[in-house]
């Protein structure tokens, strides 16, 4: 993803040699490499920075869902309660409709 930001690699900065004229290496031909050294490094330190502020809201957004799950459980736990600790029966089922009948046709 980021690797076509950054020209050159760690390779690349061991292995560069520079051609070297009668008083040592050509100072235009340095100075231009360590440019591109440079750019890299700023790039990546971009990077880095970018990567940390998106690992920071995505454990800001962890968090958050966390304490949502723990809601929910706490809001089915409370249902499940309510229902007779979850373990309705057939029977149970049958006296409600019974009941619900009775209130809708009038039948005491």
């Amino acid at each position: 993803m980021y690797q076509d930001r950054i020209v050159l690699t760690s390779r690349d900065i061991l292995e560069k040699e520079f051609k070297i004229d009668t008083r040592g290496y050509r100072p235009q031909e340095v100075d231009k490499y360590l440019d591109i050294v440079i750019k890299d490094y700023d790039e990546m330190n971009t990077i880095i920075r970018d990567l940390e502020k998106e690992k920071k809201q995505l454990i800001e957004d962890n968090i958050a869902l966390k304490q949502e799950v723990r809601n929910l459980k706490t809001k089915i736990d409370v249902l499940m309660d309510s229902d007779n600790g979850g373990n309705t029966s057939n029977a149970d089922v049958l006296r409600r409709i019974s009941k619900l009948e009775k209130i809708i046709y009038g039948k005491e």
